[in-house]
């Protein structure tokens, strides 16, 4: 898989965990436990893509 590749992957797990967020926030007693697991994963994987971006970039 090549960089590029992989950023592509990481960007649609970004968007999922978006939704997973975004769904678990309409329900009537959003758990705020996996709410802050999920941002955790979201932010990690964004600092991934961060990380990649800029090697592909020099």
């Amino acid at each position: 898989m090549s960089t590029v590749d992989h950023i592509e992957a990481l960007k649609a797990k970004h968007a999922s965990l978006e939704q997973a967020i975004n769904e678990e926030n309409l329900r009537p007693h959003p758990d705020d436990d996996a709410i802050c697991s999920l941002k955790k994963q979201k932010l990690l994987i964004k600092d991934e893509i961060v990380r990649l971006s800029s090697t592909t970039r020099h």
